[in-house]
């Protein structure tokens, strides 16, 4: 019973999260901001463009293509999955594995892994789209597999992280973890290194795990649950988690962005914030796209706020990603943003899809690439 009222509640707040501008006895909710006029000072070019499926589908999947060398690999969530060249598109193989894709794309060590609905985790090989195995795990898998070469990672929406073997997807380990009561839906894709595999949790926890037999070797919690209701104490982590060096980063839903020392564990700095899709680093500063639609550049020494544009308020905001001397961010009317990372003040705009950008822009040196929700994939320089 538990299990079904939190799917309900989970599809009800894939949608409640979207109006975080206005507060939980807010009786009207305020509209997106409309976009401000802006001076451009660059022009985003579209050099190439496909069609992936039907890109997020009806439910509220956040599926990021991935880069590994220069093939591009994405899926869409009635289940296709497709290998092309990042330079100029051209389609190298594409399969259709038959299944709802809801977490992916996982890309490395010659494998491209995705999660479905059902519970299944299925490898292709990178350079042929062959499927090398395919393994059950303990229910939907919501976001990107990830890979070290010899053990393949996933967190499971119940909150379980496990070990599958990256060659034949036998299981070695699983994490028992227990969920928050009420969560949003979604968890963030974990990080793995040759010795850790580093999972965030809906009860605003991060776990690292040794990824020979998944034992804990350092917890930090970043948010403590507040207030009466069960909507109010969610602090679930969705946003993917970032590794720079040796430093982590990471930002709850309603809790914290934080600073983590990737080998003891212990927290660098934090402070206030409030994000369910994540953050970029880069020149010095952290970036957030915050639930309330604004996009703040966080010193990552200091931990203070050195700038924070709020002109996309309520504009549900992709993750941010760092491109060139700009930050770049996508939002509910498909169109790309393009900030400067100096004062945050909008330097380019350019619309990829009609139906919205929920899935962080990629960027692989002077290219940014752009997933559009009804299954447009878009590979863009500057002019």
């Amino acid at each position: 019973m538990r299990d079904v009222m939190r799917w309900k509640h989970a599809a009800l707040l894939a949608l409640a999260v979207l109006v975080v501008g206005c507060s939980s006895t807010s009786k009207k909710e305020l509209p997106p901001a409309e976009l401000p006029d802006i001076q451009e000072e660059v022009e985003l070019k579209a050099e190439w463009s496909r069609s992936i499926g039907d890109g997020q589908g009806e439910l509220y999947n956040m599926l990021t293509p991935a880069v590994d060398g220069d093939r591009l690999y994405a899926a869409s969530s009635d289940g296709l999955v497709m290998g092309l060249d990042r330079l100029n598109g051209d389609v190298f193989w594409k399969v259709d594995i038959e299944l709802p894709i809801s977490g992916g794309v996982g890309a490395g060590y010659g494998l491209v892994v995705v999660g479905t609905l059902k519970g299944e985790v299925i490898a292709l090989d990178a350079s042929s789209g062959e499927e090398r195995w395919r393994a059950r795990v303990t229910s939907e898998v919501l976001s990107a597999p990830a890979t070290n070469g010899d053990i393949v990672v996933v967190q499971t929406q119940d909150d379980r992280v496990i070990g599958l073997d990256a060659s034949t997807g036998s299981q070695r380990w699983i994490y028992e973890n227990t969920p928050a009561v009420l969560t949003l839906r979604g968890t963030s894709s974990p990080v793995v290194t040759n010795r850790l595999a580093i999972a965030g949790l809906s009860t605003g926890k991060v776990i690292a795990l040794d990824t020979q037999r998944g034992i804990p070797v350092w917890e930090q919690r970043i948010a403590v649950p507040q207030g009466r209701s069960e909507l109010e104490r969610m602090v679930d982590i969705d946003g993917s988690l970032l590794l720079s060096g040796g430093t982590l980063y990471v930002v709850t839903y309603q809790g914290k962005v934080a600073a983590i020392d990737i080998e003891s564990g212990r927290q660098q700095w934090q402070r206030e914030a409030s994000s369910y899709v994540g953050l970029a680093q880069g020149f010095g500063s952290v970036y957030v796209s915050l639930a309330s639609g604004a996009v703040e550049s966080v010193d990552e020494r200091s931990n203070s706020a050195l700038w924070n544009n709020d002109s996309l308020a309520r504009r549900q905001l992709s993750a941010p990603e760092v491109f060139s001397s700009y930050v770049a961010v996508g939002d509910l009317e498909g169109y790309l943003h393009l900030l400067s990372q100096v004062d945050g003040h909008f330097v380019g705009r350019e619309r990829i899809d009609s139906d919205g950008l929920r899935a962080r822009p990629l960027v692989v040196g002077e290219w940014i690439y752009a997933f559009g929700n009804s299954g447009k994939l878009v590979g863009l320089t500057i002019r």
